[in-house]
């Protein structure tokens, strides 16, 4: 019985390739330092899923930015702003289009599907010229192959690069970039045959847009796409891998018709009612690549039920094509549980990380081949038992609590149009306002400070002296800016979940559980193991103390429970939404302290509300609902003179607008700048939006400082679909990620663009 991984984490264990693409960017180390350690983490993971048994071993699943942005450069499809003038693309090519340059904004950045991970948007016309770009995923293939292994070279499938792009700047938003089919194919027909001709056996093709629902014609591209590529393909097995949720009925008759197709890879975690479509009918001598093992959450396997259901399948599909799988790559979840060191140890026998859900998929494979490891699968169970019973996941008053707000839709008792007027009288504010999101530059000395402290190297009261100061630098920083409406910096905050799930019961952190967000950007998630509640408060002491230091209003910062759910590996032993409504309880009870000890704005961040999104469009009411609910518990409570902001990021916002209305938050700030304006379009469509709004006026994930013409010109466009009254004006997002010397010249011209807008806007009355 034969064994797979979908894909496979990139930053390495302690982050390794993080730390080289930093390094890397700042000058401090050549091109070759940086290949270097990407050469030798893709070694070690080869190597690793050779040694545990795997037999289909992916390659080219490792990307120094995004899987995507590599299949653009593949393609040549570099937008014209860039100035490549052909050949092979290297780093300052790819690394512009992921994060700009001095002279050029970065393409667009959205989050992949319904995961926190993110991608670059190809951006395609009519005259996109494509040609043969990168030839990384020949390189890699050869690459493991030195080293004695042979993998399964995997590439984004064409139809869903097409399907995951947009149209370019200047370019009819009306244009089908699925027209440019044709033009692509030829490439693909490159990569496939240096492959066939370095000694490929098989190729995966990720066509996970097949999951989400498509129109006729969009199922009707990968007939036509794969029909054209069968003679190039004969000679390869080719396996098309769908993953994230059900492929619906129609998707998997297409699908599974397709006739150069040796195998199809299905999501069995989150996708089990495709397996009802395997049972109603797989196609007769084809192989099924079963993705039974999670590779988006960090739970053990529950081994004795996955081999029942591969048991089942091996009775449609035949014992020698049946391939035990991951559910998805395993790039969403962390690498190896091996490096934490400070999860007890009943905690730690419930987990698995990528390095363990390799072994849980060959064991599986293993046990269907007759060779089942008894101690194995014998640990696993009493680890599932334990699970299941431990008093640690249970708290009965928590769970009462929460099944109580069902009872209310939790709405403030005063219309937002009010509240405004309640809170302007308050907080005296000039129009157009300015603030930030959040966060300021995370420094190496507060890192410094913060490693210190929890290493026990410093006192509580250094500890508190040293973010003090921090607060009180930001604070004065943003009164000498003359910003509005302040932030105290976050200066105590690692991680905007990871701090607040520290604070809340139910919750659990590993040391090394990072996981990839975006380019070098990692993330640590919180495990939520029980029930949620709030022991104390969590942000009342920082927020109190940066109000003291200044007479302008301060906002305090909090996370909302839909990003908290959606940030975290939720438990999977109840619906998601009884852990949000147990999270928002525990943030309500947070809002209400703030507003007792004076804070007059508080801004519960919903970054992840969209992210958290169904991937199929029957599904989505049910989740919005309890979702927008969750954020209403938060601040149901507070008086109309209590400002609540909210702010969401790098999605897709249009298609929820009536949603996030239905939040009923006082301000919201949202990106905007990266994603071409896309978001006001949908205020030119007539949506009228009465509270206040914060569209993003630069990108803050670019090192690129925008001029003060240029964010007035932005800013000018908001205003022909805002009322001046309701519009704010920020940064795109925190700014943790920036150094001060971009962010001071950067906000400079933010506050600059709004006070000549102010002035121009006085004149003309």
């Amino acid at each position: 019985m034969a064994s797979h991984i979908v894909g496979y984490p990139r930053m390495g264990p302690k982050r390794e390739l993080k730390f080289a693409l930093e390094s890397f960017w700042d000058g401090k180390s050549s091109a070759e330092d940086l290949e270097k350690v990407a050469t030798d983490l893709r070694s070690s993971i080869w190597k690793q899923m050779s040694g545990a048994g795997i037999k289909y071993i992916p390659s080219n699943t490792f990307a120094y930015y995004d899987q995507v942005l590599d299949t653009t450069a593949m393609l040549g499809a570099v937008p014209s702003r860039y100035n490549w003038n052909g050949g092979e693309i290297g780093f300052d090519t790819y690394f512009s289009m992921a994060r700009g340059n001095a002279s050029v904004p970065a393409m667009e950045m959205t989050k992949w599907f319904d995961t926190n991970y993110h991608f670059i948007v190809p951006e395609l016309g009519p005259d996109t010229k494509f040609s043969y770009a990168s030839h990384k995923a020949v390189n890699e293939y050869k690459e493991a192959k030195a080293l004695g292994v042979n993998t399964v070279p995997v590439l984004v499938g064409p139809v869903s690069y097409l399907l995951l792009s947009k149209p370019a700047k200047g370019v009819e938003k009306s244009f089908s970039t699925l027209s440019l089919l044709g033009k692509v194919l030829p490439v693909y027909k490159e990569v496939i045959a240096e492959l066939k001709a370095a000694g490929a056996s098989w190729i995966q093709f990720d066509e996970p847009t097949l999951v989400k629902d498509l129109e006729s014609h969009q199922l009707q591209a990968f007939t036509e796409a794969y029909s054209e590529l069968e003679s190039t393909l004969s000679g390869l097995n080719v396996l098309i891998e769908t993953y994230f949720a059900d492929v619906p009925a129609e998707a998997y008759k297409t699908l599974t018709s397709l006739k150069c197709v040796t195998g199809f890879g299905f999501d069995l975690v989150r996708g089990s009612k495709t397996l009802d479509l395997i049972k109603s009918g797989f196609p007769s001598g084809k192989y099924l690549f079963a993705g039974v093992v999670d590779g988006r959450n960090i739970w053990a396997n529950d081994l004795v039920g996955s081999l029942e259901t591969l048991a089942a399948l091996e009775g449609i599909v035949g014992k020698d094509k049946l391939v035990v799988s991951t559910s998805c790559s395993l790039l969403h979840t962390a690498v190896d549980l091996v490096n934490e060191t400070k999860l007890d140890k009943e905690l730690k026998s419930w987990l698995a990380f990528a390095a363990q859900k390799v072994v849980e998929v060959n064991a599986l494979a293993k046990a269907l081949a007759g060779q089942k490891d008894e101690a194995f699968f014998s640990a696993n169970a009493e680890a599932q038992a334990s699970r299941k019973n431990s008093p640690r996941v249970t708290n009965e008053a928590v769970q009462k609590a929460a099944t109580a707000l069902r009872a209310s839709d939790h709405r403030r008792a005063t219309n937002v149009s009010a509240r405004l007027d309640a809170q302007q009288k308050k907080l005296n504010l000039p129009i157009l306002p300015t603030t930030t999101i959040g966060s300021f530059p995370q420094t190496m000395d507060l890192r410094r400070v913060r490693r210190e402290y929890k290493a026990k190297k410093i006192s509580e009261d250094e500890y508190i002296k040293a973010i003090k100061e921090e607060i009180s630098k930001v604070v004065k920083l943003q009164e000498e800016l003359d910003i509005d409406v302040l932030v105290h910096g976050e200066p105590e905050r690692n991680d905007m979940v990871e701090y607040f799930g520290e604070q809340l019961s139910g919750f659990a952190f590993t040391v090394n559980g990072w996981v990839q967000s975006y380019g070098s950007r990692c993330v640590k998630p919180p495990i939520i193991y029980g029930d949620v509640s709030r022991p104390k408060a969590m942000t009342v002491f920082w927020s109190s103390m940066a109000q003291s230091m200044t007479a302008r209003p301060m906002k305090g910062m909090l996370t909302g429970p839909v990003t908290i759910l959606n940030w975290s590996f939720v438990r999977n032993d109840q619906p998601r939404f009884e852990t949000c409504y147990q999270i928002a309880l525990a943030i309500k009870d947070e809002v209400e302290d703030l507003e007792k000890a004076g804070i007059n704005v508080i801004q519960i961040d919903e970054a992840a509300l969209r992210e958290g999104l169904p991937l199929r469009k029957s599904e989505h009411a049910f989740y919005l609902d309890w979702a927008v609910h969750s954020f209403r518990i938060t601040n149901c409570g507070v008086q109309d003179t209590t400002q609540i902001h909210t702010h969401m990021c790098y999605s897709n916002f249009n298609d929820i607008i009536h949603s996030i209305i239905d939040m009923d938050a006082d301000v919201i700030t949202i990106e905007n700048s990266r994603s071409d304006e896309k978001l006001l379009s949908v205020f030119r469509e007539g949506v009228k939006y009465g509270a206040g709004i914060g569209p993003g006026v630069y990108d803050i994930h670019s090192p690129r400082i925008p001029s003060t013409e240029e964010i007035a010109d932005r800013i000018n466009k908001m205003l022909a679909v805002l009322e001046t009254n309701i519009l704010w004006v920020n940064p795109d997002c925190g700014l943790k990620t920036r150094k001060y010397g971009e962010v001071k010249p950067a906000l400079t011209n933010m506050v600059a663009a709004a006070k000549l807008l102010r002035t121009e806007l006085a004149s003309a009355k």
